[in-house]
């Protein structure tokens, strides 16, 4: 029984960590473009998509599929490269282990 509890303790103390490491990784910031850096987007940690920017040579009211196709290739990577900021730092906290919804 003594081991369960001692378990029990590290899991709590696990848990604790990876809360503190969420709220720790929603400062964080990754960025991404596309189009030569005519589009670029920043996500947090908390798969939030904080700021656009477009350079105003890549807005052409005669070609908005390309810059609707830019602007979804930057975000899908930077939302790609915030979920592998995540996975590396819940990695850390949980030494490898596969544990399932992280």
């Amino acid at each position: 029984m003594k081991n369960m509890n001692q378990m029990m303790k590290q899991a709590q103390n696990l848990q604790k960590k990876m809360l503190k490491a969420q709220e720790g990784l929603a400062l964080k910031t990754v960025e991404a473009s596309a189009g030569g850096g005519m589009v670029k987007v920043v996500a947090n940690g908390g798969q939030k998509i904080e700021s656009i920017v477009l350079e105003p040579e890549v807005v052409d009211p005669e070609d908005i599929e390309m810059l609707q196709d830019l602007v979804m290739a930057a975000v899908n990577d930077a939302l790609n490269k915030s979920q592998e900021m995540i996975s590396s730092e819940m990695n850390k906290l949980t030494g490898g282990l596969n544990i399932p919804g992280l």
